[in-house]
């Protein structure tokens, strides 16, 4: 837990953290003091936000989620694109929806880049971007950010 800061305060507490993607929606899960580290969990095949939300609410319901962390993607200057505004809309869905649930917002810039940086590092994915695990690596980068950031 040391590698992780921020892993006390949540001590016992089920962390949900999510890669919204219009194409696949990558999941992470993690629950400091039971799990070693931030874990993959799962991706959703994306149709609209409206089945998204529904399969994150049996998803947070099913393994009884107590935070959700969502990606928001900036420009390097902080600066906001097309969809930074539409996953800050979505986020927005997200609170109103899980109103009893604790819900944060985790810059997630350049966490698709890290995640391919990675598996090529990594034996686990033969040295070589694995695209149907690319946006579950990116939620566990999301977590881990959120998790290590000691300036919330």
């Amino acid at each position: 837990m040391e590698n992780f800061p921020r892993s006390k305060e949540y001590l016992g507490k089920k962390i949900l953290a999510i890669d919204y993607g219009t194409k696949v929606t990558g999941l992470a899960s993690f629950q400091p003091g039971n799990d070693p580290y931030p874990l993959q969990a799962g991706r959703i095949i994306y149709r609209n936000d409206d089945q998204l939300i529904k399969e994150i609410s049996e998803f947070v319901d099913n393994e009884m989620i107590d935070i959700i962390i969502l990606g928001i993607p900036y420009l390097l200057d902080r600066g906001e694109t097309d969809a930074t505004v539409k996953i800050k809309k979505f986020g927005k869905r997200l609170e109103n929806h899980f109103n009893n649930k604790l819900v944060f917002f985790q810059d997630e810039t350049l966490s698709t880049n890290e995640a391919k940086s990675r598996m090529k590092s990594d034996p686990r994915y033969n040295f070589k971007v694995d695209l149907k695990a690319i946006d579950m690596l990116s939620a566990c980068i999301i977590l881990e950010d959120f998790i290590m950031d000691t300036s919330k």
